[in-house]
């Protein structure tokens, strides 16, 4: 009996095994048409139909956010209200510093300064303490002043002395205008309430009216400015 009992266990013990061992073998076929199907109906839904429904929407509602914010003068397209831009010379109003490099073609592996490199957005990621930022701050401050016919204690503006995070920036703080104000109105022969009037068009206010802080547009004001005076735009981009 004993020997019988053992022989019938050991029969359904091995029953049990081979029955184990032929699901996975049986399921497979199931499984793989199950997760193609899954992966097709995730590749429409999230690769094809809401994209295109995000997009349709935006094109619908918002088409020139939607587009790049592009800004066009005569047909062509001089830059983006969204991406600031390099400006010198005493008739423009200068944007705030920017940081961005590009691959130096004379050194391989090393890179050179490229203020407003949209193809390369980043800060210097030099913190508060580091010498090098801190000869920079200091070095453009004293610029600023002398640029624009400062007094040796006024103080400047943060904007105008620090990059921002991506270094494309196209916005300068309301105090940093009107500190350079006097010196575009004086450099392109207009009076300060023209260029004033011009400077409250291109002030864009809080998002939302409660975010962040009210910002002159550097780009647009500084193209509002060349439309007054028929001149056109002499920048680096």
């Amino acid at each position: 009996m004993k020997s019988s009992s053992q022989t019938l266990s050991t029969g359904a013990v091995s029953a049990v095994v081979s029955a184990q061992g032929d699901v996975p073998a049986a399921s497979w076929g199931r499984l793989l048409a199950s997760s193609v199907r899954a992966a097709v109906v995730v590749m429409l839904v999230g690769g094809i139909a809401y994209p295109l429904f995000t997009t349709g929407v935006a094109q619908a509602l918002f088409p020139h956010a939607a587009n790049g914010s592009l800004i066009e003068r005569n047909g062509q397209t001089v830059g983006s209200a969204l991406i600031g831009q390099q400006f010198d010379g005493a008739r423009y109003f200068h944007g705030r510093p920017s940081a961005t490099t590009a691959p130096d073609p004379a050194k391989e592996g090393a890179s050179i300064a490229t203020p407003y490199n949209a193809g390369l957005s980043g800060a210097s990621n030099q913190g508060a303490t580091h010498k090098d930022l801190a000869d920079a701050v200091a070095q453009r401050v004293a610029q600023y002043r002398a640029d624009n016919g400062l007094a040796p204690d006024v103080a400047v503006p943060v904007d105008a002395v620090t990059a921002s995070a991506s270094g494309l920036d196209p916005h300068i703080s309301v105090a940093n205008a009107q500190l350079q104000l006097q010196r575009v109105a004086q450099a392109r022969g207009l009076n300060a309430d023209q260029v004033h009037t011009l400077m409250n068009g291109a002030t864009e206010s809080r998002t939302l009216g409660l975010l962040g802080e009210p910002r002159v547009n550097v780009l647009r004001l500084n193209l509002a400015l060349d439309d007054l005076t028929q001149q056109p735009a002499a920048r680096k981009e």
